[in-house]
C-alpha cells in the first residue's frame, strides 16, 4: 500500500466505525430505552438484530462474489444509505413486526458494506498491501462501541430509545460521501497490470474441496462463539467470579480497548510477525483468557487479566481471518470464498446469547466457563494443524 493509499483507507476506516455504532452497537447502547419506549421484552428486542445476522449470514457469499466482479466499491458506497434508511425505520415503527422488518434492511446491508466487504474489497485492490489496510481499519472501528455507548446513554436520555435511532441513523449517512471518497481513490490509483481478471468459474467449489477451507471456517466460529457467548454475560461470569459491581464494570470496558492494543501491537510488528505466527499467538491468547476466568474464582482481580488478554486476542480475529484466507487460499475469487467461509462464525455470533443462556441454565457459570475453554482450545488445535501442513507453510504480507 503507498503512502498515497492511507487516506482512502482512513476514510473507510472512519466510515466503519460509523456504521458499526449505528448498525451494531447502538442497540445494546439503547436497550433500557428501547424497552421503555416499545413496551416490549428485551426478548422481543433481541429477535431483530439475530434476524439481521440471520440474513448477513445468509447473503455474505453473495456480496462477496459481487465484490469479485468489481462491484465491491458500489455497495460500500451505497448500502450505508440503506443501512442508515433501516435504523431510521426502527425509529418509527409501533409494530413489532414493523421492528423485523426493519433490521431484516439491516441485514441486507450490512451483508454489503461491513467488515466482509470492506476487507474483501482491500483485497481486491491492494493485494500484498491489504494486511496492513485491513490493520487500520480495524484499529479506527474498534471505537465503534467507544463512541456508541455514551452517545446512546445520552440520546437516550434527551430523546428516548426510538428518538435516539433517528440521530444515530443520521450519523450513518455520513459514510455514504466518506465511502464514495475512499472507494474512487483506491480505483484511480490503481495500476492496469494490477487488476484482477474475472473470477473464473467454479472457484467457489474449487476451495470447498479443499480441507484447508473446513478447518479456516470451523477453527474461527469456535472462536467467534467462545468470545460471543464470553462478551454477552461478561459482568454475570464476573459477578460470579466475586468481582465487585465498579470492578466487573471497570474490567469490562477494557476489553474494547484491549482490541485497540492488540491491532498497534501487530501493526507495529509489520512484516517481522508473519500472518501464521500471528495468528496461533491470538488464538493462544483466547485460550489463556478462557482459562485466567475460570481461575478468577481464587483472586477476583484476574477479571482483569482475562478482559485483556482476551480483548487483545479476540480483536485480532478480524484482520487475521480475511488474510489467512488469502495466504491459504489464494486471492482468485477472493470475495466469494472468504464470504462463504464467513457464513458459520456469522452464525455464532448470532447464536452465542443463546447458547450462553442455555449453558447458564443447565449447569451454571462453571458450564460456561468449560464450554468457553473447549471452544478455544479447539480453534487453536485446529489452526496449529493448518499451520503445520508443509503445503500451506506462508509468510506474512
Amino acid at each position: 500500500m503507498s503512502r498515497s493509499d492511507s487516506p482512502a483507507v482512513w476514510l473507510l476506516a472512519l466510515g466503519q466505525t460509523l456504521i458499526y455504532a449505528g448498525s451494531y452497537y447502538a442497540f445494546p447502547a439503547l436497550l433500557p430505552d428501547l424497552e421503555a419506549a416499545t413496551g416490549w421484552t428485551k426478548g422481543e428486542l433481541a429477535m431483530g438484530p439475530t434476524l439481521a445476522f440471520l440474513i448477513m449470514a445468509v447473503l455474505t457469499p453473495f456480496t462477496g462474489r459481487l465484490v469479485d466482479r468489481g462491484l465491491g466499491g458500489e455497495m460500500l458506497s451505497w448500502m450505508p444509505a440503506l443501512a442508515a434508511l433501516g435504523v431510521a425505520a426502527l425509529a418509527l415503527v409501533d409494530t413489532h413486526l414493523g421492528w423485523l422488518i426493519a433490521w431484516a434492511v439491516i441485514g441486507v446491508a450490512q451483508a454489503g458494506c461491513l467488515y466482509e466487504t470492506c476487507f474483501a474489497f482491500l483485497t481486491r485492490r491492494l493485494g500484498d498491501a491489504a494486511r496492513a489496510a485491513i490493520t487500520k481499519v480495524t484499529l479506527v472501528a474498534g471505537f465503534a462501541g467507544t463512541l456508541a455507548f455514551p452517545l446512546g446513554h445520552w440520546l437516550g436520555e434527551m430523546r428516548g430509545g426510538q428518538g435516539a435511532l433517528l440521530v444515530f441513523a443520521a450519523i450513518m449517512a455520513l459514510v455514504i460521501p466518506l465511502n464514495a471518497v475512499a472507494v474512487r481513490h483506491l480505483r484511480r490509483r490503481e495500476r492496469a497490470e494490477q487488476t484482477q481478471a474475472p473470477t473464473p468459474p467454479g472457484v467457489l467449489q474449487a476451495a470447498l474441496r479443499k480441507p484447508a477451507f473446513w478447518i479456516i471456517a470451523a477453527a474461527f466460529t469456535a472462536i467467534y462463539l467462545n468470545h460471543g457467548v464470553l462478551i454477552t454475560f461478561v459482568l454475570v461470569l464476573f459477578a460470579d467470579r466475586g468481582a465487585p459491581e465498579g470492578m466487573a464494570a471497570l474490567a469490562a470496558a477494557l476489553i474494547g480497548p484491549s482490541q485497540v492494543v492488540g491491532r498497534l501491537m501487530l501493526m507495529g510488528a509489520g512484516a517481522r510477525v508473519t500472518t501464521g505466527q500471528a495468528t496461533r499467538g491470538a488464538m493462544a491468547a483466547v485460550v489463556l483468557a478462557s482459562g485466567i476466568l475460570w481461575l478468577a474464582g481464587l483472586a477476583p482481580l484476574l477479571v482483569f487479566g482475562f478482559a485483556l488478554i482476551q480483548g487483545a486476542g479476540a480483536g485480532l480475529m478480524s484482520i487475521l481471518r480475511p488474510v489467512l484466507i488469502a495466504e491459504v487460499l489464494g486471492r482468485t475469487g477472493f470475495g466469494v470464498i472468504s464470504g462463504a467461509a464467513a457464513v458459520a462464525p456469522i452464525l455464532a455470533s448470532a447464536a452465542a446469547p443463546l447458547v450462553g443462556a442455555g449453558l447458564l441454565a443447565w449447569g451454571g457459570p462453571t458450564f460456561v466457563y468449560a464450554a468457553c475453554l473447549a471452544l478455544a482450545v479447539i480453534g487453536l488445535g485446529l489452526i496449529l494443524w493448518l499451520l503445520s501442513r508443509p503445503e500451506d507453510q506462508f509468510s506474512g504480507m
